[in-house]
């Protein structure tokens, strides 16, 4: 895909599932990424795969809730690697229970990692995309944006997130900054496996293609979104 070569990119949530698999697809592109995850070993892990596909990685640990991990991270990529030119907020929970089940400390994760985290992410890498002179952020919402049943705070996050999204599409388009939002349905990540066979099955009526996707499809999307073959969408 165009103007994707040489970009520097940091995921989020790299060490498995779509953040792995976008970070395999960016180094296919070559981009520079930076595998960013709270797992340090999972980041590190995913880093040596895209290197070993010939493309070109680096590990960084983080803690997408907290700002003071947001601004180490993003200033050691600067020092590191000259800049930031992509963002993608992938890193996410569930904390699943009905609504008179969940805890206030259920409420305040999901949130605290599904909205605020992209939030953080944004607001802190968005200088360093202005000092480039553009760039492009994709955030991970979720078909679950239109509410599902054990899911109000993961659906609430998730909703919120393409209002994010949207605000941040629209501010910045004047500094030559898009921001999308993929919301995939079931996918094939180590999140969704945990869910009962069943349950899964159960899902598949309302999917059309009648399968799960997998996690590299969703990373096509994505990586298309942060390329110049995008240069209109946001």
């Amino acid at each position: 895909m165009r103007g994707l070569k040489d970009k520097v990119i940091i995921v989020t949530g790299a060490a498995q599932g779509i953040g792995e698999a976008t970070a395999l697809r960016l180094g296919d592109e070559g981009v520079t990424v930076v595998c960013a995850d709270r797992n340090a070993d999972g980041a590190k892990a995913t880093a040596d795969k895209v290197t070993a596909a010939g493309g070109r990685a680096i590990a960084v640990q983080i803690e997408v809730t907290s700002r003071d991990s947001w601004m180490a991270v993003t200033g050691q990529v600067t020092e590191q690697l000259g800049g930031i030119d992509g963002l993608v907020n992938n890193a996410g929970v569930t904390r699943d229970r009905s609504l008179m089940k969940m805890t206030d400390d259920d409420w305040a994760t999901a949130i605290d990692v599904n909205l605020k985290g992209p939030w953080l992410g944004c607001q802190i890498a968005i200088p360093h995309m202005q000092a480039r002179g553009g760039g492009a952020i994709v955030n991970l919402s979720s078909d679950s944006r239109w509410g599902a049943f054990g899911q109000s705070n993961y659906s609430s996050a998730k909703a919120g997130l393409v209002g994010l999204t949207r605000t941040v599409a629209i501010e910045h388009a004047r500094h030559k900054i898009r921001a999308n939002a993929v919301a995939p349905g079931v996918v094939k990540t180590p999140m969704v496996m945990a869910v009962p066979e069943e349950v899964r099955k159960g899902w598949m009526t309302s999917v059309p293609m009648k399968r799960e996707a997998e996690p590299s499809e969703i990373a096509s999307v994505i990586a298309f979104l942060l390329s110049d073959d995008a240069s209109y969408v946001t």
